[in-house]
């Protein structure tokens, strides 16, 4: 948690500098097209002021108010996130299209392209260093963040273009335009961050890393573990929960069935890159599991095995033994 409090306060803090150096471009230029980056990039400080404040209620511990942690408020702070984004592209597109009708002179283009320029350089590099380090820490916040200031950089180059153009052309009408075509690029990523937090918020299923944690378990899968199935899994800001049902043979003792449970537990959290809790029912095998069933030497076989069944996202979330 400290790591992921020291980038987004990285980032809050290169924000303010660039937005500073973006608002000179504006009061420079008074182009409409260098006022979508300036204006973006209060949304990029209040996202991280966001972010930030997520960060460090994501980290205060589980209590009896919130059993499963703290963690989605990250969602909620990608969705604010969103939101802003969304906010700013609309403002950009309604100042833009008024501009088209009452137009006002802009001037020393080329200064606020060199200016603009700049900052979209610095939010390239510190939005793909936040993006990889938001996956290695399995971090949604610190990931789209960095998502943010990389789109960023895109309207920033975009922008610098834009600028040249209108220089060497002299159409100064495209100042507007093109600022309702950036304002609009805006609202779309918008969207994507509000669709990205309401589908954690709605426990949807994270299937990426459901899959890395399917495929530890086939690669560490002992004999005992018989199938696995009913899979569920939830993500808590950096924390993934777990529910399944696991059928190990019906003749182990129960201080068996805890020490092959406790050691799912163990494989995954060492191996895996997120921290994972799990919730295992231990299920009973049946003779017709007999056919897949790996176990040697079985006291209580009814017929040899016949069928190896890997274990895949199709098979492991329905709620019955692999033979039904």
């Amino acid at each position: 948690m400290q790591e992921q409090k020291k980038i987004i306060l990285l980032a809050l803090i290169t924000g303010v500098i660039l937005m500073m150096a973006k608002f000179s471009a504006y009061f420079i230029t008074a182009s409409n097209f260098v006022l979508t980056d300036a204006a973006e990039s209060i949304v990029n400080i209040l996202a991280s002021s966001f972010a930030f404040f997520s960060i460090y209620l994501a980290a205060r511990p589980r209590d009896v108010n919130h059993p499963y942690g703290h963690g989605k408020v990250e969602f909620f702070s990608v969705f604010i996130e969103g939101g802003l984004i969304s906010i700013a592209g609309l403002v950009i597109i309604f100042k833009s299209t008024y501009n088209i009708f009452y137009p006002h002179p802009i001037s020393q283009l080329v200064t606020g392209a060199i200016i603009i320029g700049a900052t979209g350089l610095v939010n390239g590099i510190l939005g793909s260093y936040m993006i990889n380090r938001g996956k290695t820490l399995r971090s949604i916040t610190i990931e789209a963040d960095g998502r943010h200031l990389l789109t960023d950089m895109v309207t920033s180059l975009g922008l610098v273009a834009g600028l040249l153009l209108i220089y060497f052309t002299k159409i100064f009408l495209l100042d507007s335009l093109l600022s309702i075509a950036v304002g609009l690029y805006i609202c779309f990523t918008g969207y994507k961050l509000v669709r990205k937090s309401v589908s954690g918020l709605m426990d949807e299923a994270d299937f990426e890393v459901v899959k890395d944690v399917l495929k530890i378990l086939n690669e560490e899968r002992r004999d005992e573990w018989i199938d696995l199935h009913n899979f569920r899994a939830q993500k808590y800001g950096h924390e993934l929960h777990i529910d399944c049902h696991m059928t190990l043979p019906n003749y182990f003792d129960l201080n068996k069935v805890h020490e092959e449970v406790s050691l799912v537990d163990k494989i995954v959290n060492k191996k895996a890159m997120v921290k994972t809790e799990f919730f295992i029912h231990a299920d009973p095998c049946l003779p017709k599991c007999c056919h897949y069933c790996h176990m040697p030497n079985c006291p209580i076989r009814s017929e040899a095995k016949t069928t190896d069944i890997t274990w895949t996202m199709e098979n492991i979330t329905r709620n019955k033994k692999h033979f039904e």
